[in-house]
């Protein structure tokens, strides 16, 4: 390959297709985010960019003026004359001030840095967490979601401020390179084009070599993750009993280690060609840095320029190199910042449907809830997840939903809750289409737990508070509502009660049973006074027949007035429903009172007569 080829290869436009002269399209966006983050900082900023980038050439010229002041005054006194100390020490004086202000400014610089990086890093964060928060439940189920977000969490929240870095940087750099060429240009024009020309070559390299690692970075999201998920499992104190039980520790450490061992390969393998790359071009850098200094040096030999002169050249051609370096390395860097920033804003502009409804009251209270003809299909799936449902559960009557595993139960409650959008159909609220109600209002008339219900590593009235934040912190709406989820009488009897820290992760915390965490979540269920409908999904699974059976009667109890959904395996309580609906394949097959069911004798009878079978 010849050296036009193997510059034009170099040089050529990434994989994905972006042009090289489109990859700073970010770089505004990160500089309009400093800005934003903190006014007075960035200016600051800049202007000690600018002060910094300055100064060198001033020191630079100062230092000449010393030699030369020196090398007169020595002359003069070997002619006769008497030795002058003056302007030598003038000088000296004028770079000590200089010297003195470039070190107060990069002190400065730094310091802004490193303020700015605080805040801007905080930013970028609570940007990630924001764009969460407005994301639907089918976004956090998708595998190509997570790796967007993984990849955004990983790099770009640092990366805006090292882009905003590297601009300074290469402002600072270009302002150096500025003066030190007005100054070089007096020796000769072509100094200033060696200069310049010397650096290219690592500059187009590393802009290659950038290319190259952000392309392997977004192709392995997936083995990043899995990483990240086998660190969880082998840390955590939620996977511990398993983990340590079945003896899935040595297993899961060898894939972890199988996982990193093919990622240092690929890592090991670009880093040398990076920097073998790296070397030999930069020893033409260096061979035009000494060729350079050869030619200042024969120059002054001849006596056309002064020893001054001369020191001054060959340190501004020095400095010079190291800014273009530097400043040539900024724009590398912008460039593989601008690559990394792309995760950044593929993660917050992925599109979310915006909310339309506004009616926080239908029409029709009495209607209560109404399926029509519903069917969903989860995306990439072969089949629906429930096809054509038509259900009505009016104010004060109570739903039991019986099926399989995966014959659309929650799927079912996710629809009701706007988790989820009907792939087909409607769902009504008070004679009103979810879609019409504002989500706000519609979920706080909806109370759901469900059976893998969070279990948050906060106080226990914190985590009973978790189910209305309107009244997180309210210490009678956590008693109230532990007494009517059966909690309150276990809590009291904690060190600290309600104040008590759940939980492993923090000092002190205190681990219930799984009976003692279900009874939190129904009271959190409870939290929600304004809930019209309450929703259990199997949050009693852990318990006994027994004490679901009470808890359930007792719920019963509770709620006459409201429409009661519950899901459970267990018969002897699913029979106190006023209506049960058997699901098969996300199909409506059965519907009806305990009673008739079991004269229908199908499904359900089978299903209730063979556990019924169980307990004799």
């Amino acid at each position: 390959m010849n050296p036009i080829q193997w510059l034009q290869r170099l040089t050529q436009p990434p994989a994905s297709g972006r042009r090289f002269a489109d990859v700073f399209r970010y770089a505004r966006r990160a500089l309009a985010l400093a800005w934003t983050t903190n006014r007075g900082l960035t200016v600051l900023l800049a202007l000690l960019t600018l002060v910094t980038g300055a100064l060198p050439a001033g020191v630079a010229w100062v230092g000449a003026r010393i030699v030369d002041a020196v090398v007169v005054a020595i002359g003069a006194h070997r002619g006769g004359d008497q030795l002058l100390y003056g302007p030598a020490l003038t000088y000296v004086g004028m770079e000590a001030l200089l010297v003195a202000l470039l070190a107060g400014a990069q002190r400065g610089l730094y310091t802004c840095q490193s303020l700015l990086r605080a805040q801007l890093g905080q930013r970028v964060n609570m940007m990630i967490l924001e764009k969460a928060l407005t994301l639907e439940l089918v976004h956090f189920e998708d595998s190509e979601f997570y790796d967007k977000l993984t990849r955004a969490r990983r790099e770009a929240s640092t990366r805006p401020l090292s882009m905003v870095m590297r601009a300074f940087g290469m402002v600072q750099n270009g302002v150096s390179l500025v003066s030190y060429g007005v100054i070089l240009v007096q020796f000769s024009p072509l100094a200033v084009a060696i200069l310049v020309l010397a650096g290219l070559p690592v500059f187009f390299a590393e802009a290659k070599f950038s290319g190259d690692t952000f392309r392997l970075f977004r192709w392995r999201s997936p083995e990043t993750r899995m990483q990240m998920y086998l660190e969880t499992v082998i840390a955590r104190e939620d996977h511990a009993k398993e983990v340590k039980l079945f003896g899935l520790g040595p297993m899961l450490l060898e894939r972890y280690g199988k996982i990193y061992d093919k990622l240092y390969k690929e890592d090991r393998a670009l880093t040398l060609r990076r920097d073998a790359w790296g070397f030999m071009l930069g020893l033409v850098a260096t061979f035009s840095l000494y060729g350079a200094y050869a030619w200042i040096a024969m120059t002054a030999i001849r006596s056309a320029i002064t020893l001054g002169q001369m020191t001054m050249y060959l340190a501004l051609f020095r400095q010079g190199q190291s800014a273009l370096s530097s400043g040539l390395s900024a724009v590398g860097g912008l460039y593989e910042d601008n690559l990394y920033l792309s995760n950044l804003y593929e993660y917050l502009e992925q599109p979310v449907p915006a909310p339309r409804g506004d009616v926080r009251q239908g029409p029709a209270p009495g209607e209560g809830i109404r399926f029509e003809n519903v069917s969903f299909t989860y995306p990439d799936s072969d089949g629906p997840a429930l096809l054509n449902v038509d259900l009505t559960i009016r104010p004060g009557e109570s739903l039991a939903l019986v099926g399989e595993n995966g014959s659309g139960k929650t799927t079912l409650i996710k629809l009701l809750t706007r988790l989820y959008r009907p792939t087909s159909g409607r769902i009504l609220f008070e004679g009103r289409d979810l879609e019409e109600w504002d989500e706000a209002t519609l979920r706080e008339r909806i109370g759901v737990i469900f059976q893998d219900f969070a279990r948050y590593q906060l106080k226990v009235g914190e985590n009973v508070g978790a189910g209305d934040v309107a009244h997180f912190e309210e210490r009678e709406r956590w008693t109230e509502a532990a007494s009517k989820g059966l909690a309150d009488p276990f809590i009291r009897d904690l060190p600290a009660g309600y104040d008590t820290q759940l939980g492993k992760w923090f000092k002190d915390g205190r681990e219930l049973s799984g009976g003692q965490w279900q009874k939190i979540a129904l009271s959190r269920a409870f939290m929600r006074s304004r809930a019209d409908v309450l929703v259990l999904d199997e949050p009693t699974a852990a318990m006994d027949a027994g004490a679901e059976s009470e808890i359930f009667e007792h719920f019963r109890t509770l709620t006459r007035d409201r429409i009661t959904i519950l899901i459970s395996h267990r018969f002897s309580t699913v029979r106190m429903a006023d209506q049960i609906v058997v699901l098969e394949g996300g199909a409506i097959v059965e519907r009806g009172s305990h009673e008739q069911l079991m004269q229908l004798d199908g499904r359900y009878a089978r299903l209730f007569s063979l556990q019924a079978r169980g307990y004799r």
